[in-house]
């Protein structure tokens, strides 16, 4: 029998679980940042089972860095829209 390969939530929760020791060292306020920096990274788990040519983590870095531009977009939007209203 050949090797199961973990799907790509698992591979998650691995990566998750695996700086559990580094976000209790966090700050209070640093802990709920990175919480929703998983969070976001989370919404993508379906497009990053088509990621296969990367490293879980990267995919996943990935995800978070495509929420906190979509944030900026945003951000931006709203600032343009004052500016020229």
């Amino acid at each position: 029998m050949g090797r199961t390969v973990p799907s790509i939530t698992q591979a998650f929760l691995h990566e998750e679980a695996s700086f559990a020791r580094f976000r209790r060292a966090l700050r209070r306020s640093d802990q709920l940042a990175l919480d929703d920096l998983f969070a976001a990274a989370r919404q993508h788990l379906a497009a990053a089972a088509y990621a296969a040519h990367a490293l879980p983590f990267e995919i996943f870095l990935l995800a978070m860095l495509l929420e906190e531009h979509k944030e900026v977009m945003r951000l931006r939007a709203r600032v343009e829209a004052q500016d020229g209203g």
